[in-house]
């Protein structure tokens, strides 16, 4: 995610900005007392993984900048899941992700709205009128139908939709969308993850799952066994796939390059417990410190394995390379969109 920055207005309102192409969109964030200029249209959600149907949402509120509306994003922060748990639930996408999809798509405010005891308990009714009609002047709100809000989420479509039409402001509700006989839907694609099935999560978000950091300096033993690779320690709020190999493309800034992925702890090599992803980069040379990059897991390959000797280990990533260069070479001639 490189190109971004941050300027700060106040203690409670952000801009983010992206340098390349001139993008920004306020974020406001660890407050519950704000004000946005109306008349807004708001899409309220989750929006984890930011899948189809999430798409298919965020598509029509962008359509309402065009009857003079400044689109807004509420969302929570921490999420629910991780709210009511009392620590970091990992889900598809993390904070920073959220941030720069919406900044890239056009969306002019996100509201990152604190989850707390205080919060969680506002009625529904109040939720609505305070927040969505007096402090952001909603003309236009669009949410799942499975929307939940409030206290207990005890506010659904129905009420939200009555509500609507008491503060008079339009409501649009998406309903789930389908693919290959199952509802589209952030605890699905979060199983899918869990099981190695990047194919079918591809397909699910409309694109590769991906892994977002900064690399980092490791053991450089890749390096002297003739298979270097780039490092990137994930987020904790990333939900990762089983530990393994997977094939994978990297973009680097504006490159894109062809890569094989090990997930997991190097149990060869060390006794610690860090997750990191180690990237092997096909036909590269170069440093790569301190930058960011972005994974793109496309296919599992095999399980992480302890080996017995570095000789061992050596051995089976020189032949996951050599698989790797054949499947990425397949995928090429194939022409394969991960979108269908």
């Amino acid at each position: 995610m490189s190109g971004s920055a941050w300027i700060a207005r106040d203690k409670f309102r952000v801009y983010y900005i992206f340098t390349e192409s001139r993008k920004t969109m306020e974020i406001i964030k660890d407050t519950t007392d704000f004000h946005i200029e109306g008349p807004s249209a708001i899409a309220i959600g989750k929006f984890d993984g930011i899948h189809k149907g999430h798409r298919k949402l965020l598509s029509d509120l962008i359509e309402e900048k065009n009857n003079g509306r400044k689109t807004v994003i509420f969302t929570f922060d921490p999420s629910p899941a991780s709210f009511f748990a009392g620590h970091v639930v990992p889900g598809l996408t993390t904070r920073e992700e959220k941030r720069e999809w919406f900044l890239q798509n056009g969306i002019d405010v996100l509201i990152e709205f604190p989850m707390n005891e205080q919060t969680a308990a506002t009625s529904p009714e109040e939720f609505v009128k305070r927040y969505l009609v007096d402090q952001m002047g909603a003309k236009y709100v669009a949410a799942g139908m499975d929307v939940s809000f409030g206290d207990k989420g005890r506010g659904d479509w129905k009420l939200l939709s009555a509500l609507g039409k008491e503060y008079d402001f339009e409501t649009h509700f998406i309903d789930k969308v389908e693919l290959e006989g199952k509802e589209v839907s952030s605890t699905l694609i979060r199983q899918e993850v869990t099981n190695g099935n990047m194919e079918k999560v591809a397909r699910l978000l409309g694109c590769p799952y991906t892994i977002h950091g900064v690399v980092s300096h490791g053991r450089a033993l890749g390096r002297t066994i003739g298979i270097p690779t780039v490092n990137v320690i994930p987020s904790k709020e990333k939900l990762l796939p089983p530990n393994g190999v997977y094939y994978s493309v990297v973009h680097v800034g504006d490159k894109i390059l062809r890569g094989m992925t090990n997930i997991g702890t190097k149990p060869t090599i060390t006794d610690e417990d860090v997750v990191v992803s180690e990237t092997y980069l096909y036909d590269f040379s170069g440093d790569l410190y301190d930058k960011d990059i972005s994974v793109s897991l496309l296919s599992f390959k095999r399980p992480e394995m302890k080996f017995n000797s570095i000789d061992e280990l050596k051995a089976q990533m020189s032949s996951d390379v050599e698989n790797g260069r054949i499947y990425h070479h397949n995928m090429e001639t194939s022409k394969h969109n991960w979108s269908e």
